[in-house]
């Protein structure tokens, strides 16, 4: 019903910045809640920011706090996850996430999800 496209991935520096996007299309329920989740090598899937349907409320995990952002742009349909600072330990594949349960308010949980995009790597060599 909701289809979701990571992009913005690449190889950066430590220290670096990198910008994603999360675009999606179909049909999209208005007051939704958007994510982003990481996995990393060998690690399983964990949160890394999440934000209410109108772009008013955020949360972060505490890895990223103060170093990553999470916007929406919900006229161009678009989320966006700006990311300074970037550490080694921040190399994963990101993924984003769209789902309606949570009645547009952030979640942490997986399970309030049910749109996921494919992914996209980020690599922050040292």
């Amino acid at each position: 019903q909701v289809q979701l496209v990571e992009s913005g991935g690449g190889l950066v520096q430590a220290g670096d910045s990198l910008r994603l996007s999360c675009a999606a299309s179909g049909r999209i329920v208005s007051r939704n809640t958007m994510a982003w989740f990481r996995q990393g090598p060998g690690k399983e899937r964990e949160f890394v920011t999440t934000i209410s349907w109108n772009g008013v409320i955020t949360v972060y995990a505490d890895s990223v706090k103060g170093r990553f952002t999470i916007s929406r742009d919900n006229s161009k349909n678009t989320v966006y996850l700006q990311m300074n600072s970037l550490k080694p330990e921040d190399t994963a594949v990101y993924y984003c996430a769209a789902g309606a349960s949570a009645f547009g308010l952030p979640s942490r949980g997986e399970g309030d999800y049910d749109a996921w995009g494919q992914g996209t790597q980020v690599t922050v060599s040292s």
